[in-house]
């Protein structure tokens, strides 16, 4: 097999010496434009896992990594003077050029051709000669945009300017400064790569990539906006050095920094819809990039080159092993730039944080990508947990979780709410037993707030024929019955009502005949703000005129006035999900050229009619919130900016909290899912808008309901699916957690069951001894 490995960097590197060591066979060469030595960056991090998987595949190279290897466990963050220190993370890190050294040393000894300060032959001649292609060229990989229609990458600039820096000295942890100037918010991440020398004589050099001081990588970073105030972008790459050192003087402890060829870029994500094309393979940043702030690009273009020797060594031709490469690879990579966007986008709007108190600052700031939770920081470091949720206001033994929330005049004994779920089980809209089972139980289960359906305003308000409404008086009776069982049988839960009006996404089948659907026969007309189908296929809604707005805006009036008879404790106006409400708030469904279509403040005029005329009627003790799509997840349509906005306006008519959700305004949408995928927007809502917030979307577990209620970016956290999976949830998640107080009280019928059942077999005897052959 010849092998042609486009970019002499880590990545490229690590891959021909695991091809040649795999099959001595092999032709393997690399192609590297820099000479030797030349590379961007100081020191780079590997974790525990990838080091692992480099031992297990070549002991020399691990063992010539690992007597250069820095280690430390310690995050420091530093923060208008004041330090917290957070131990138990583990981290390895090595100068770049000593990375590169040995890499190359084992390549020569393997066999493998190196050939430096040489540009790669065309990508076409090289596919033609060779039976594979490495394209391992960087970010700007030439390979990548050469073959984009097949490739298919999208890059996408963010908002903050960085550079790579060095101190000739070693931290003695990672540490986060900010600093606060005269022109915004800068943050300096710094980490160590080379141990002091013992050699401490006074003439000893102090300066250089080999300092008997030790060296650690510096990143300064700002947002663009910054970095102009600041002039940075009128001084030449010293200037910068020098400004840099000065700003971070207490960190730097008075010493001077060095650039190298480093100069102020902005960090680029790299996605590519495929990674391969014929026998041309794209390997590391080339493939994919992650932000700086959670690790090194060059983990995981060392965990690329691991995987792709393997799949070439276990599958039967090339073809089937830049499949199986790419099966394996993607969903850890999309994983890791999923948390690298959460930990930028964090950076990006770090002034947001600046007024947290300290610990819950530092404690926000070390779980920004989510990677790292409450459960996990608790085990790494249980001082320093301790000390954030005394901070926070946490009692003993209180996870944050349980502790209490106060919305208006309703206490809430705990932070969990199970959010709103359509069940499409009502007849004629009324609420049966179905609906005071599935509510009773999931408050017999411990949240502090259960959420209903929505309750659809009127008749043509419905989603499906078995939406549940209250647009009449058995309506009302009926959900009454659901609330009285709450309130007397699991004293403590409150209970709230979701209302709303399907708009254009009405008249649909039922969800598990075809969501989304229209129904085959017995439809109504539907209304929207413009007269646009959802979806192909949708029926085409009729435009509401004046006098229809001013109908609805009463029937949502007269719902809500049924609403507090029901005995509710809380009422939310559903302005989500592409329904009514959200049609007149997003750009891509209002296109109406009256009072209430343009501008944001135009969209926003019927929602907060409504929203006013609810409030009107409802009790003023009793809380209300408002459920939002944050974003559309669709260009031209609502963006986190005119979410702020939103929310800012609900919140100045009365609004005691924000729902926040995303998406499902059109069906051409692109969300971004993964694991507690809504939060963000939720965060920002917020510390811009200044107005509670309950978070949604895909939180699953009690960690992370605990970390983000403890970092400060939600109030209260919503969840569906865990609760459909699980009435009992929140009562499991306390045991779970060894917390037995009021926050999560057993209904006295379920007290026996309050410990975790055993399962198996607990008396077989420990071994005690282990013998070796």
């Amino acid at each position: 097999m010849r092998v042609a490995i486009i970019g002499g960097g880590p990545g490229g590197l690590y891959a021909a010496a695991l091809l040649k060591r795999l099959d001595p066979t092999r032709d393997v060469t690399v192609w590297e434009r820099n000479a030797p030595g030349e590379t961007f960056g100081f020191g780079v991090v590997l974790s525990d896992e990838t080091l692992g998987g480099i031992e297990h595949a070549d002991p020399v190279v691990y063992e010539a990594l690992r007597r250069d290897f820095v280690r430390w466990d310690d995050i420091d963050i530093v923060r208008r003077g004041t330090r917290h220190r957070s131990g138990g993370h583990g981290f390895a890190a090595l100068g770049r050029h000593r990375l590169l050294e040995i890499l190359q040393t084992r390549c020569r000894s393997l066999g493998v051709e190196l050939r430096f300060s040489t540009q790669a032959p065309p990508l076409d001649r090289l596919s033609r000669d060779h039976d594979l292609v490495i394209a391992a060229d960087g970010v700007h990989s030439t390979t990548r945009e050469t073959r984009s229609d097949a490739f298919r990458p999208r890059v996408t600039e963010h908002h903050c300017r960085y550079i790579w820096l060095a101190a000739d000295f070693a931290f003695d942890a990672f540490r986060f400064e900010i600093a606060e100037t005269e022109h915004g918010v800068m943050q300096l991440h710094g980490y160590p790569y080379a141990r002091p020398s013992p050699d401490r004589h006074p003439a000893t050099r102090t300066s250089g990539p080999h300092s008997r001081s030790g060296a650690s990588t510096v990143i300064v970073e700002m947002r663009e906006e910054v970095w102009r105030a600041a002039g940075y972008d009128e001084l030449t790459p010293q200037e910068s050095v020098e400004r840099c050192a000065k700003v971070f003087a207490d960190a730097l402890g008075g010493r001077p920094l060095r650039c190298g060829t480093s100069a102020w870029t902005t960090f680029r994500t790299v996605v590519n819809d495929r990674w391969s094309h014929g026998n041309v393979v794209l390997l590391g940043d080339a493939a994919h990039t992650a932000h700086f702030s959670i690790g090194s690009g060059t983990k995981l273009a060392v965990e690329d080159a691991l995987a792709l020797a393997a799949c070439l060594s276990e599958q039967p031709d090339v073809p089937g092993a830049l499949a199986a490469y790419e099966e394996e690879r993607k969903p850890v990579v999309a994983s890791t730039q999923r948390a690298a966007r959460a930990s930028l986008e964090w950076f990006e709007n770090l002034r947001l944080y600046l007024g947290q108190p300290p610990r819950q600052f530092a404690f926000n700031l070390l779980t920004r990508s989510r990677r790292v939770t409450h459960d996990n920081l608790r085990l790494r470091d249980a001082r320093f947990t301790g000390a954030v949720e005394r901070e926070f206001g946490c009692p003993p033994g209180t996870p944050p979780m349980f502790t209490p929330f106060r919305l208006r005049g309703l206490t809430l004994r705990n932070r969990v709410v199970v959010s709103p779920m359509d069940m499409y089980c009502a007849t004629d809209g009324v609420p049966g037993d179905f609906h005071l089972v599935h509510l009773g139980a999931r408050a017999l289960g411990g949240a502090g707030l259960v959420m209903t359906e929505m309750a659809c305003v009127s008749e043509e308000g419905r989603i499906t024929p078995g939406c549940a409404g209250l647009y009449t008086g058995r309506q009302a009776e009926a959900w009454r019955r659901v609330t009285d069982f709450v309130h007397r049988q699991a004293p403590g839960a409150a209970i709230g009502v979701q209302l709303g009006h399907s708009g254009r996404k009405g008249s649909t089948k039922l969800m598990w005949e075809g969501m989304d659907e229209p129904l085959p026969s017995g439809n109504w007309p539907v209304v929207a703000p413009s007269p646009l189908p959802y979806k192909p296929g949708s029926q085409i809604p009729r435009q509401l005129s004046r006098a229809q707005l001013t109908d609805i805006r009463e029937q949502f009036a007269a719902a809500a006035w049924r609403a507090a008879r029901a005995g509710f404790d809380l009422l939310e106006l559903h302005c989500a999900h592409g329904y009514l409400l959200s049609g007149f708030l997003s750009p891509l469904t209002n296109h109406r050229t009256d009072a209430y279509g343009g501008s944001l403040q135009k969209r926003l005029r019927f929602p907060l009619e409504v929203f006013d005329a609810v409030r009107t009627v409802w009790p003023p003790e009793r809380p209300m919130t408002v459920r939002i799509s944050a974003t559309d997840w669709a260009e031209g349509g609502t963006t986190a900016e005119d979410a702020v906005e939103i929310a800012r306006a609900f919140a100045a008519h009365g609004a005691d909290a924000i729902d926040v959700s995303t998406g499902q305004v059109v069906a051409e949408e692109r969300p971004e899912f993964g694991r507690s995928y809504q939060t963000p927007f939720a965060d920002r809502i917020r510390h811009e808008a200044r107005v509670p917030v309950i978070a949604v979307g895909a939180i699953s577990s009690w960690d992370d309901v605990n970390s983000l209620i403890l970092a400060g970016r939600a109030d209260l956290c919503a969840l569906a699916r865990p609760h459909l999976y699980d009435p009992h949830w929140t009562l499991h998640a306390a045991a779970e957690q060894g917390y037995d107080g009021p926050a999560a009280p057993w209904p006295a019928p379920y007290r026996a069951g309050s410990r975790r059942p055993r399962t198996g077999r607990t008396d077989a005897p420990r071994p005690r001894l282990s013998l070796g052959g």
